[in-house]
């Protein structure tokens, strides 16, 4: 029992003491690397399906892409606002209350699955012939996302576990648990699509088998962990207050990221108003961009979870350098990757395309977006700062406003006076500029009344 003990300390990082830089780092780095092998088990899906299926069912799975953002993006709000939870009673030292917040949110995952199953079922088609999606395309692409969604119950409980073990320190067994279901990814996806010839259906259930493997493997790790974190399907249960504080954190940030997908979305019709070769270009470019945001999101992640713990410690000072630390890394990582992205653009963009009109629009994204990719961490990493002390709605109000109203507002009446591929594009780095401003603005002057505040009592 002491051995599993020491085991498990081994992989949590003490964030109420000592030096935060290389904690921060610590903490970030298997949070980074999960979100990039997350991004290329995902890829496999489209590759596999292009390369040995269809030209069709490539289009098919490829559709779902933004379905599935807007679909979950309320339930993994929902996953931050446990992280935020259970790591600021982790920081009060409330110990007898951590058990009943693992206990509400793992209930939630599970409980958010099946609503994810029935909302698949019933919306993927509206869903995608509201969109556009072709004909020819249109019923291998609702038969994925049907079958996707079946793996709902078991990827919530992967992302509902994984944050109740990063709110303590540990993003290290997330990302084990990733390179094990990632592995059983590929290998069913090639199975399933190059031997039975299921097209769609086989890598949809390949991933649905993944998430299983991936929930199994968390949920084995909770019912080892010691009594505070401790989880088994047998324990499954509601408590009313820390599922209003799960709530209270988490609502707002699904919230926001729904609504910032339906701005994508906009955004992503008014490129396809330029034709295949600049959506083609587009695309190519967009992955990068998701490293670099991966960069960011490591780090937003880290301020959140070591701004939780801290604020419940009521160390104030501490959160201040958390928030340092975490933007100036943020930023500076980010940039360091879209500089090597801009250094190499045309050697990258060949491994996408090769016709030049391709490559020429795909420039012209990196130029403006990706290379300005690393001013998002301005409201991304504060943004995380601000949940992390329980100012949820802050920063999903203004970056509602900052960012996916202003691009609304850009894409309908600014860009129709240009009307060029530039002028569309430089909407990215105008808003996250605007968004930037906004956030940290809103930081300082909540930071500076909590300091207030604490001087006087």
């Amino acid at each position: 029992m002491r051995k599993n003990r020491q085991d498990r300390k081994q992989y949590s990082i003490d964030m109420l003491s000592g030096s935060l830089w290389n904690r921060i780092i610590l903490f970030a780095l298997p949070f980074l690397a999960s979100s990039v092998l997350q991004q290329l088990f995902n890829a496999a899906d489209t590759a596999v399906v292009g390369r040995f299926a269809s030209s069709h069912a490539m289009a098919a799975v490829g559709a779902n892409t933004s379905v599935i953002v807007l679909i979950i993006g309320l339930f993994t709000g929902m996953s931050m606002g446990a992280n935020v939870v259970v790591a600021r009673m982790i920081g009060e030292g409330s110990s007898d209350r951590i058990h009943d917040a693992v206990i509400t949110a793992m209930t939630v995952a599970v409980c958010s699955g099946f609503i994810l199953i029935a909302a698949g079922y019933f919306a993927s088609r509206p869903l995608l012939t509201l969109m556009g999606t072709p004909d020819n395309v249109l019923e291998q692409a609702v038969l994925y996302l049907r079958l996707y969604m079946l793996g709902m119950p078991f990827a919530m409980v992967y992302n509902f576990g994984s944050a109740v073990l990063r709110s303590k320190g540990d993003s290290r067994r997330p990302l084990y648990c990733l390179l094990v279901s990632g592995f059983f990814n590929v290998l069913l996806n090639l199975l399933f699509v190059i031997v039975f010839h299921w097209g769609v259906a086989g890598v949809a259930v390949a991933t649905g088998i993944a998430n299983m493997v991936s929930a199994l493997v968390i949920l084995v790790l909770l019912a080892r962990e010691e009594d505070r974190f401790r989880f088994t399907l047998g324990m499954i249960g509601i408590r009313k207050e820390p599922l209003l504080q799960i709530m209270r954190i988490g609502l707002p940030a699904g919230v926001q990221g729904m609504i910032f997908s339906f701005s994508n979305v906009i955004l992503q019709s008014a490129i396809n108003g330029f034709g295949s070769d600049a959506m083609a270009g587009s695309a190519a470019a967009q992955n990068l961009e998701f490293i670099s945001y991966f960069v960011i999101n490591a780090f937003t992640q880290a301020a959140m979870t070591f701004t939780s713990q801290n604020f419940g410690a009521n160390n104030l000072k501490r959160c201040r350098s958390v928030f340092r630390w975490s933007l100036l890394f943020g930023a500076s990582a980010s940039l360091l990757t879209d500089l090597f992205f801009i250094l190499l653009r045309y050697q990258i963009i060949g491994f996408f395309a090769t016709d030049p009109v391709v490559v020429d629009f795909a420039i012209q994204r990196m130029m403006l977006a990706c290379l300005f990719n690393f001013m998002a961490s301005s409201y991304e990493v504060t943004g995380g700062a601000l949940r992390g002390m329980g100012y949820s709605m802050v920063p999903t109000a203004l970056t509602i406003v900052g960012s996916c109203l202003f691009r609304i507002f850009w894409v309908f009446m600014i860009f129709p006076k240009a009307g060029t591929f530039r002028s569309l594009i430089l909407v990215y780095p105008v808003s996250w500029a605007v968004c930037g401003i906004m956030v940290i603005s809103s930081y300082l002057i909540i930071m500076h009344r909590l300091t207030a505040r604490a001087g006087k009592s």
